[in-house]
């Protein structure tokens, strides 16, 4: 007879933080945020961008996330509004006392003939740490969205922490992209092997959701020897690297994004 497992332990507690936007179009050619509310290390501010575009900046004003703390960023573009979102600085997933995981999640939603860039700064897991991601986006059929995404495993010469992603992606109501990833002590075995991230301690992906790829999407292609943009069915493009650092992978996803006009 097997014994049962044990019970979960209860989080010790930690930072709750929540952050909101809402963008929607003014009529005048321009966007309007009626909801701008950041909580705790969740600070936002406008900023100056391109012009009909209301553009958000996350604005760290503590440590965080630490183990224990859950962080949510929900954003939602109306009809027509253009939404550019980022961060000052990179974000460090840092251990608590308890042990327990940090969880951030994101949430976006696009209604029709919206657009929204998601474009934050790395994510560094930092050796002792424990984050799980998880971001969630909602497009509608007429939206148009660009998604960045760039994971850094560890400092300089420092070991990574425990890092579980998960990025879900609807269009229309159906699944456009799935996945989910996990790297670090903890994970799965051979998650930095051959067939993993072959000794990389950058990894990224440039996720573009675009109507127009229906009439013209983009072909499949080796854009390096650890980069590829595939073509997605829904339509969208998904550009994935490795590097062996935060800055050579910028340059992989940037380059990609000029030479295929995402």
């Amino acid at each position: 007879m097997t014994s049962a497992p044990p019970a979960p332990r209860a989080p010790a507690g930690g930072l709750r933080a929540t952050a909101r936007v809402r963008a929607v179009s003014d009529g005048r050619g321009g966007t309007s945020l009626p909801l701008l509310a950041g909580e705790g290390p969740l600070a936002l501010r406008r900023t100056r961008g391109e012009e009909g575009a209301a553009h958000v900046t996350l604005v760290g004003a503590m440590s965080a996330p630490l183990g224990g703390d859950h962080l949510t960023i929900e954003a939602e573009a109306g009809p027509g509004a253009r939404l550019a979102l980022g961060s000052a600085a990179a974000t460090l997933a840092l251990p608590g006392r308890g042990g327990e995981p940090a969880r951030y999640d994101v949430r976006l939603t696009l209604a029709g003939d919206a657009e929204v860039r998601w474009l934050p700064e790395p994510l560094v897991s930092v050796r002792g740490s424990d984050l799980r991601v998880r971001t969630r986006v909602d497009v509608a059929p007429t939206a148009r969205l660009l998604l960045r995404e760039e994971q850094v495993l560890g400092r300089t010469g420092e070991a990574p922490g425990l890092l579980w992603s998960r990025l879900t992606v609807t269009r229309g109501g159906r699944p456009l992209l799935d996945q989910e990833l996990a790297c670090g002590p903890g994970a799965p075995g051979g998650w930095d092997g051959p067939a993993g991230l072959a000794g990389h301690r950058a990894l990224g992906q440039l996720l573009v959701v675009d109507p127009r790829f229906e009439a013209e999407p983009p072909e499949a292609a080796v854009l390096g020897e650890f980069a590829a943009l595939t073509p997605l069915a829904g339509p969208a493009a998904l550009v994935t690297a490795l590097a062996p650092d935060a800055l050579r992978l910028r340059e992989l996803l940037d380059g990609a994004a000029r030479a295929y006009g995402l």
